[in-house]
C-alpha cells in the first residue's frame, strides 16, 4: 500500500516505511535517548546534574570570550528591515537551577530520564569547510588551518544513535595511532 502517515520531524521521522518500521524501529532523538539512559543505567539525577555542569561551563566560555573563536556571527535582515545579529549559541540558560531541571517532565516514557531541560536543545546551527590537498591549497594561495589525520565511520542499531561516536572515535584514534588523552578539545554534534 502507498499510504503514508506525517509526523513532525522536528524530533524524528516524517514519512514511516512500513518495511523500516518493521526492521529498524522508528524511534525519535528523544526516544533514542531514552533507550541509551536505560541501557547505560543513566538516572534522572545524573542527566540533570551533567545538564546543569553543561549550563554553567557554557556561560562561563561564553563570558569569558572562548565561544566568541568558535562562533562566527549572522547577520539577518527581516522583510521590515530589522536587522538581527546571532552571536551566541540560542540553547544556553545561565540561570538554569537544578531545582529547575528537577521540577521538569519526563514526555517521553513513563519513568524516562529525558526532559528539555537535560536533552539536547532544537536549535540551528551550520559550519563550512573547505578541503584541499597541500598542492590544491599551496595553488590556491590558501593556508591550512587543520590538517585531517584519519577519519572513520561506525553504525549502531538506530534504536541507539547516541551511541554512534563511540566507536567512531575508537576507530579514528585507533587509525590515527592516538588516545584519548591526546586530544584537547572533541566536538561531537
Amino acid at each position: 500500500s502507498r499510504q503514508a502517515e506525517m509526523f513532525d520531524t522536528t524530533i524524528g521521522w516524517r514519512f514511516v516505511n512500513p518495511l523500516m518500521a518493521q526492521q529498524f524501529g522508528t524511534d525519535s532523538m528523544p526516544e533514542t535517548a531514552e533507550n541509551v539512559a536505560e541501557l547505560l543505567k543513566i538516572s534522572r539525577e545524573d542527566q540533570d546534574s551533567f545538564a546543569l555542569r553543561s549550563q554553567q561551563r557554557t556561560a562561563k566560555a561564553q563570558s569569558s570570550g572562548i565561544l566568541a573563536e568558535e562562533i562566527v556571527p549572522v547577520v539577518l535582515k527581516n522583510k521590515k528591515g530589522v536587522v538581527t545579529e546571532i552571536q551566541h549559541d540560542e540553547h544556553l540558560r545561565p540561570e538554569t537551577t537544578l531545582e529547575q531541571l528537577r521540577g521538569l517532565k519526563a514526555p517521553f516514557r513513563a519513568n524516562g530520564v529525558i526532559t528539555a531541560g537535560n536533552a539536547s536543545g532544537v536549535n540551528d546551527g551550520a559550519a563550512a569547510l573547505i578541503i584541499a590537498s597541500e598542492q590544491m591549497a599551496a595553488a590556491q594561495g590558501l593556508t591550512p588551518r587543520a590538517r585531517i589525520v584519519a577519519m572513520a565511520t561506525a553504525g549502531v542499531e538506530p534504536r541507539l544513535m547516541g551511541l554512534g561516536p563511540v566507536p567512531a572515535t575508537r576507530r579514528v584514534l585507533e587509525r590515527a595511532g592516538l588516545s584519548i588523552h591526546d586530544m584537547d578539545v572533541i566536538e561531537l554534534n
